[in-house]
């Protein structure tokens, strides 16, 4: 499982170099909001200071780039802490494929901070105190909750963007994350992989727009974010 997976992400952050070239080389202002309860999204029509409004995730393709990116931040925090020290009874199967989900996160995160260069947003500040990283079924449920968020996320984000290789590595992304869906619940639940808590009557994986998932992890980040100009249509 290693071998093949691990050679997978190689793969894919050897394309960091052919989208790096097309990425727009803004600046855009940053402000992390180290002190923040919780994350802070301004959907008004009206575009408020940036400087005031918190970490600004931009617009257009940069912006749900940035997006994609703030989750893999988090998603990587969490694997990085639970693989530090595992919860009480990790069996060394259990270890091994949440090693490997750290991995493939941390790869994902590091993925897009390249790719987005000058215009990637800083690092954000998580909050796990609601987590139990001792018991396993606090743990698991938890990274349950972050992988079919995750999935939701990126088929709610990818027909925003614009331009034909961006959604071609969205694509391959989401499908390693539905991957760590599915082996995260069988690890709870056996068979419930593909439920109807993540299809919807079609068959088809669920999906949730920007403000919405930035509305569900915000319990989980203390970084204000500011997804004012993020596209919807």
């Amino acid at each position: 499982m290693k071998n093949s997976t691990k050679s997978e992400d190689q793969a894919l952050l050897k394309e960091q170099d052919f989208f790096s070239s097309k990425v727009e080389r803004r600046s855009f202002l940053r402000f992390a909001g180290a002190g923040a309860a919780g994350i802070a999204l301004v959907a008004a029509g009206c575009k408020k200071d940036k400087l005031e409004s918190g970490v600004y995730l931009g617009s257009g393709d940069i912006g749900i780039l940035n997006y994609a990116y703030a989750l893999e931040q988090l998603e990587a925090a969490f694997y990085v802490q639970v693989a530090s020290s595992f919860y009480t009874g990790a069996t060394q199967a259990e270890k091994d494929i949440l090693i490997d989900i750290r991995d493939h996160e941390v790869a994902h995160r590091e993925f897009f901070k390249n790719v987005l260069g000058t215009s990637a947003i800083g690092g954000l500040e998580v909050n796990f105190s609601s987590i139990n990283f001792a018991d396993r079924t606090s743990v698991l449920g938890t990274a349950k909750a972050f992988e079919d968020l995750g999935v939701s996320a990126y088929n709610g984000a990818g027909f925003l963007l614009r331009d034909a290789g961006y959604l071609t590595v969205a694509g391959k992304i989401v499908s390693v994350e539905a991957r760590h869906a599915a082996v995260i619940r069988e690890l709870l639940t056996p068979n419930s992989f593909a439920n109807n808590e993540v299809l919807d009557a079609d068959g088809l994986d669920k999906s949730r727009m920007p403000l919405e998932v930035l509305g569900i992890a915000s319990a989980f980040v203390k970084t204000k974010i500011n997804a004012n100009d993020l596209p919807t249509t």
